[in-house]
């Protein structure tokens, strides 16, 4: 009797597979704006029709996972008819001006997608080579990379003064802010440890220009030329 239910069970399971009873009809999409909800939908369309139970859901998070505008999907059958879809999306952090054109580019340096120029005026700019390839899905290598990994942590906690755009070269960094002062970071060692030192001391430097290095954190130092040097505590002093 016991083998007799487990070949029904295991019948029913293989028609279910096959027939209508458990078909998808409609996809629950959520954990993102609404038009990137739509493209995930327009790309997992073809699961439509199928049967929950027959779903290849390995190739469909690699469909959705190969938009540029998605970092990971999670799935969910829903019987009897409904696949739900948990979107975590690309997080955009910094625009790409590669001659008049305009790019997005995520946390991990992905491109995101073409953008009109002008948009999304809160993100640091990056300015690269024509010989940069800028392909939507595509993700950034080099000191490109390095830049906008140095701007990513920004997008949630901003240093004091709005960063206008981000240099990299042969490993240096630098954040130039809307007053025209530098934020020297050196290599892209510790940045958290540096951006949290810059945090702390840019307010003592509201609206001036120069230079603050933080390359090495432990010690900071400000200038307003290249040749002028003092050295910041970001401690308070004791001593009287």
């Amino acid at each position: 009797m016991g083998f007799a239910l487990l070949a029904v069970v295991a019948g029913g399971y293989a028609a279910a597979r096959e027939t209508s009873v458990f078909a998808v009809r409609s996809l629950a999409v959520s954990g993102a704006r609404p038009a990137v909800a739509a493209q995930v939908e327009q790309a997992l369309a073809p699961a439509l029709g199928s049967s929950l139970l027959a779903l290849d859901l390995a190739r469909l998070r690699r469909d959705a996972e190969a938009l540029p505008t998605v970092l990971s999907v999670s799935f969910d059958r829903a019987f009897p008819h409904t696949l739900r879809i948990v979107i975590t999306p690309e997080r955009p952090v910094a625009v790409a001006r590669q001659g008049a054109a305009s790019w997005l580019l995520s946390a991990r340096g992905r491109v995101m997608g073409e953008i009109q120029r002008g948009e999304r005026r809160g993100l640091p700019r990056l300015w690269l080579k024509r010989d940069v390839a800028l392909d939507p899905g595509g993700t950034l290598s080099g000191d490109p990379a390095v830049a906008v990994r140095a701007v990513a942590p920004l997008a949630r906690k901003p240093l004091p003064g709005h960063v206008a755009f981000v240099r990299a070269s042969s490993g240096e960094l630098t954040l130039v802010l809307r007053t025209r002062l530098e934020v020297r970071l050196g290599d892209g060692s510790d940045l958290a440890l540096k951006l949290a030192v810059a945090r702390r001391i840019l307010p003592a430097l509201a609206g001036a220009s120069g230079y603050l290095d933080v390359s090495v954190p432990e010690r900071p130092v400000a200038g307003s030329t290249l040749n002028s040097q003092v050295e910041v505590q970001t401690t308070t002093s004791t001593r009287a």
